[in-house]
């Protein structure tokens, strides 16, 4: 029987995407002097405050101040109208030394001998049903919050948007597990107060906030989900064309937003970072960690398997699970779930393969994606995984250097897989 599946998406300005971005563009800036250093940022926001608070063993110094207002002005909180704005938050710093107990269980004499930063189970998916080995509905979310975002900085054709928004998008599969169409989606985006209402009563501020919801749903309908499902190929697009159930701004109404209207926190949108709830999660947020963290480096390598099997053809849908103890290089556990499979073995065959062809110590994964270089910042909205990998220029130690980001998402291993499994 053909069932529905939901995932979410948020802006680069939905409170908790403020936190998680101002973490890790404080880590960015950590590693670019100290390439070593040991960074678990977190940050709170509410209306006109940032507070960083963390463990950090650095050789460098960093300005927690400038790098928070760059970051919440990059995101377009500019207008004291917002009740938060960049130059004039607070902020406020509590950041101190990493503990030595955990630190000594990371740290060896021997680099490849590096202990995990803590124990933890983290979680890898993939699944064909795009180009970017991603679920649809979470591609789909992602992109529909990003091109918002690109419409309110570039566009001009809404020029009543602010920077906090959200979507859901809802498909429908079949017994397979095959997507067949569109179901639902919902956008709710921040916005000017810009139709006000002809009196001082209910009855005519209804009235205005009606034309401004009857405005966004319109440009939504027509400008937005037309200029996101541009970025597909025509089998994805096909599902744009479909009868679906469009909701925007469902309470009628959405000016009051961003740290002003909702409180953020670094961590809180894991399902976001991931999968859209796919496969599965371990519990442990990304942003504000350096990758001595397994929560984050391991959930990379773990994709990263899982996007190369499925890319090789051993499944059409891969879940791959990786457990660590603190302070021991080897993993306690891999787990490889193969849907649709191709291959004639079963999942610990399978496992038993993966495990001969990557090295899985934390420093091995460190070195094999270059995650000590600051190529945090720009992961921390629209996910960490399904995005496209590149290279940037930084400056390290005073010195330029060009280094690529989204190393997790490079199709590099296929045909060792594919010689591994036979095919």
């Amino acid at each position: 029987m053909p069932y529905l599946f939901t995932s979410e998406s948020v802006s680069e300005g939905h409170p908790d995407k403020v936190a998680d971005q101002i973490s890790d563009a404080i880590l960015d800036e950590i590693l670019k002097q100290d390439p070593n250093s040991k960074c678990a940022c977190e940050t709170f926001v509410t209306t006109g405050l940032v507070m960083v608070g963390g463990e950090v063993k650095t050789e460098a110094y960093v300005d927690v101040q400038e790098i928070a207002r760059d970051v919440v002005r990059r995101i377009g909180y500019t207008k004291p109208d917002y009740r938060f704005d960049a130059d004039s938050c607070g902020v406020i710093s509590s950041i101190h030394e990493q503990s030595p107990d955990i630190n000594q269980g990371v740290d060896r004499d021997k680099e490849e001998e590096q202990g995990a930063g803590d124990q933890g189970m983290m979680f890898g998916f993939a699944t064909n049903e795009t180009d970017q080995y991603m679920p649809l509905p979470v591609d789909i979310a992602h992109r529909l919050v990003e091109e918002l975002a690109d419409i309110r900085r570039h566009c001009g054709k809404m020029p009543y948007l602010r920077p906090d928004s959200k979507s859901q998008v809802t498909f429908r599969y079949d017994d397979d597990g095959k997507p067949l169409g569109i179901d639902t989606i919902v956008v709710s985006t921040q916005h000017d107060e810009f139709v006000k209402a002809d009196a001082n009563t209910p009855e005519a501020q209804k009235r205005a906030d009606n034309q401004m919801l009857s405005r966004i749903e319109t440009d939504i309908r027509n400008i937005l989900i037309p200029q996101v499902a541009k970025t597909y190929p025509p089998e994805i697009q096909k599902y744009f064309e479909t009868d679906f159930r469009l909701l925007v701004n469902p309470t009628g109404k959405f000016v009051i937003g961003g740290p002003h209207g909702d409180t953020g926190l670094t961590g809180r949108k894991i399902i976001v970072d991931t999968y859209g709830g796919r496969g599965a999660h371990g519990g442990g947020a990304f942003s504000g960690k350096d990758a001595s963290k397994v929560d984050r480096s391991a959930a990379y390598a773990a994709r990263h398997i899982a996007k190369n099997i499925v890319a090789a053809g051993v499944a059409e849908e891969a879940l791959v699970q990786l457990a660590y103890a603190i302070g021991v290089a080897e993993p306690v556990g891999v787990y490889v779930d193969l849907k649709r499979s191709k291959v004639d073995m079963n999942n610990a065959e399978a496992a038993e393969k993966i495990k001969a062809i990557f090295d899985l110590r934390p420093h091995a994964i460190i070195k094999r994606f270059g995650l000590k270089h600051p190529i945090f910042e720009e992961t921390a909205a629209y996910g960490h995984m399904g995005r496209t990998p590149g290279k940037k220029v930084v400056r390290i130690n005073g010195h330029k250097e060009e280094i690529e980001t989204f190393t997790w998402e490079k199709l590099d291993y296929v045909d060792e897989i594919k010689k591994a499994f036979n095919l």
